[in-house]
């Protein structure tokens, strides 16, 4: 099977071409022989320059590999840097759709006036893009929330690929703003984008700025402290390479592959084999009891790799013990105080099923599951280990807890809303209208309580039906 990823905005073009950087270093360590295979079949194509036409037979060698993707941006800067680095064989320029003005920080210019206008370009190149494909089985969405075009033409993109493709799985891969946000109207952005990611995604994966900034700081602080054993391995996940930019280590590189790593790990079993593989379809089918609540807290581990040859790897126990802790998620909350509705473990690396079992049993009492999904784990076990480490994690939670951060945003929005600040940016844009505000609010309330309310326990003595004997 094949996913097509699709990068809107600066963030979702940043964090895409990491992720393509990535997935390229993992497949070459893998794929010595330069060797057309399937794994690399899920997310590359394979062009014959020379010929001018594809060469996708598997078995076959490698000529010239393309991403399947479609990049889309507002503004010329990230595309030219990516057409201009050392990606920039990974896509021909018929991928890459974008303007020279950029959205403006306003969700409206990108959904409303962006969408309308690239709409049957867009939808052309995605086409492309599936059509390329064998057996398309996912589509996944980089975007993020705060600005204009990730958080307006992404979500615009999303309702096309629900249109154009109402049969294939849309997972999002979403970047929500910290509190202390440089953009005053990201509470606008972000909640006129959940209405669409609520109503269009059948999964949803924030991530939160602020827990990517806690965990570089973090591992930063611990590299400079001079000690032997802290000295944090070269190719691991948080050392930053070139990537699809021409300049190396830019303030967001480390945090971008954190994300990049994320989208590495869920998409591992469809690029490699493994004695238990998982489906992208079955994230969502596994995960999400209910239509509208699909927002998934993902936590990875390791984060990084110890240079030090004398400290012992990570035991597996202990990497279980971390992926459930706070510290290496990267949306701030806490599940261990809220209801898990299902769980996802997503194994790398030399690991037997007893191990994942035994942890499995061992982490379930201090889990707190709903109590009509006890057994809600799905669990999945790859052969193939991240470059630089011997085993990785990656734990998807469909948990409560998102209600809080969802809250958090609500009243920041709120608060500009009940002045009716900026609004006249947005109303000002043709097709946007002051219902939109309040429609956006509501669908956002309406999630939250949806989440409070299977927190609300079942009453022991309530009345029931009697039944006749």
């Amino acid at each position: 099977t094949q996913s097509v990823v699709v990068q809107v905005g600066q963030c979702g073009n940043q964090v895409g071409c990491r992720f393509w950087d990535l997935a390229l270093r993992e497949h070459s360590h893998v794929n010595q022989k330069g060797v057309y295979d399937e794994a690399l079949s899920s997310f590359f194509r394979n062009d014959d320059p020379r010929r001018g036409h594809r060469a996708n037979c598997i078995g076959g060698r490698i000529t010239g590999l393309k991403a399947r993707a479609v990049l889309v941006d507002m503004e010329e800067g990230v595309l030219a840097e990516i057409l201009q680095g050392p990606l920039r064989q990974l896509f021909s320029s018929t991928q890459l759709i974008s303007d020279v003005s950029g959205s403006g920080n306003n969700w409206a210019v990108g959904h409303h006036t962006y969408g309308s206008a690239y709409r049957e370009q867009i939808v052309d190149q995605v086409r492309r893009a599936a059509e390329h494909c064998d057996c398309l089985q996912c589509f996944f969405l980089i975007h993020s929330m705060g600005g204009g075009t990730g958080s307006g033409l992404g979500t615009f993109v999303l309702k096309l690929l629900e249109e154009e493709f109402p049969e294939v799985y849309r997972i999002v891969t979403s970047v929500y703003p910290t509190a202390e946000d440089d953009v005053i109207t990201s509470p606008y952005n972000c909640v006129l984008a959940m209405k669409e990611l609520t109503e269009h995604a059948d999964c949803v994966l924030p991530v939160d700025n602020q827990s990517l900034v806690d965990i570089v700081g973090k591992i930063q602080h611990m590299s400079h402290t001079g000690k032997p054993s802290c000295v944090i391995k070269k190719n691991c996940t948080i050392i930053s390479g070139q990537g699809g930019v021409v300049k190396v280590e830019k303030p967001f590189d480390a945090m971008n592959n954190i994300v990049a790593n994320l989208l590495l790990n869920i998409t591992s079993s469809a690029r490699f084999e493994g004695s238990l593989n998982m489906d992208l379809n079955e994230i969502a089918m596994n995960l999400v009891p209910f239509p509208r609540l699909h927002y998934l807290v993902s936590s990875l581990t390791p984060l990084y790799t110890l240079a030090d040859v004398n400290v012992p790897p990570r035991r597996l126990d202990q990497m279980f013990s971390d992926a459930f802790s706070k510290e290496h998620q990267l949306i701030r909350a806490d599940p261990k105080h809220n209801l898990y509705l299902a769980c996802a473990l997503m194994l790398r690396g030399n690991v037997q099923l007893s191990d994942l079992r035994r942890n499995i049993d061992r982490l379930k009492p201090t889990l707190p599951f709903v109590p009509w999904n006890q057994e809600g784990w799905k669990t999945s076990l790859c052969s193939v280990p991240p470059v630089g480490h011997t085993h990785s994690l990656l734990a998807l939670a469909n948990n409560t807890c998102v209600q809080f951060a969802f809250s958090q945003l609500r009243e920041r929005f709120v608060k500009l809303y009940r002045r009716k600040a900026h609004l006249h940016h947005y109303l000002a844009v043709d097709g946007m209208e002051s219902a939109g505000f309040s429609e956006a609010l509501s669908c956002l309330s309406d999630l939250i309580q949806d989440y409070t309310h299977l927190e609300c326990p079942l009453m022991p003595n309530a009345p029931r039906l009697s039944i006749a004997t």
